[in-house]
């Protein structure tokens, strides 16, 4: 077996194993984080099956994955960077989710897009859970505010989406992100990585977004 789909088989053992000794029972699906990587490092998991995927880079998504999309239908790819205006267009015709909308610009440039192409994405929104200046995300503040406008629009919101600060406890923020997708009556949550996908999982992400568990280190 591939060394690859022995770590996310290895994964997903270590997560089952934690839900049960929490008696949580909804198994988050993994995106396998597949941005840097080659395609021919990602071909064992798209030959084993896994269906989610997951890049940063509106281009490099598209040179990687547009013939394969064409062939594996069933395949998910997930949108996790940030996303300029200018790259909507490309971004609504390749991928199933987009994971960083966190403007009522961006929201409206989507929507704008998908009435062209006649496609419905699944969208989560950012939040800025730490409040880090340098990192994208709409603040807890405006998420009523951005949540109702993209409802107005008819977007197809299916959740939040978060990346921690890294010099603190990650759990800390999972727990607020749960709330708040809880108080907004939404069923999934974008949260988790290689290094806290464990307690993303004890606090409802539906969706753990795992790249160097599974492909290894990026040069």
């Amino acid at each position: 077996m591939h060394k690859i789909i022995q770590n996310l088989i290895n994964i997903q053992k270590e997560i089952r194993s934690n839900l049960d000794n929490s008696k949580l029972v909804k198994v988050p699906k993994i995106i396998a984080v597949s941005k840097t990587f080659t395609i021919d490092k990602i071909n064992p998991l798209i030959e084993y099956g896994h269906l989610d995927f997951g890049e940063n880079k509106v281009q490099e998504a598209l040179d990687k994955w547009t013939n394969i999309k064409l062939v594996n239908r069933n395949i998910n790819l997930h949108l996790i960077g940030s996303l300029q205006t200018n790259k909507v267009k490309f971004a609504v015709k390749l991928f199933d989710y987009i994971h960083s909308v966190d403007s009522e610009k961006l929201a409206k440039k989507i929507f704008d897009e998908q009435e062209k192409q006649n496609k419905k994405i699944k969208i989560f929104i950012q939040v800025n859970i730490g409040n880090e200046n340098q990192k994208s995300g709409v603040s807890k503040l405006s998420l009523p505010s951005l949540y109702s406008y993209c409802k107005s629009l008819n977007l197809n919101v299916i959740g939040l989406m978060c990346i921690p600060p890294l010099d603190k406890s990650a759990n800390i923020y999972f727990k607020e992100m749960n709330k708040l997708n809880k108080d907004l009556g939404l069923s999934e949550l974008s949260m988790g990585m290689s290094s806290d996908y464990l307690d993303a999982t004890l606090n409802s992400a539906t969706y753990l977004r795992i790249g160097s568990n599974i492909f290894g280190k990026r040069s």
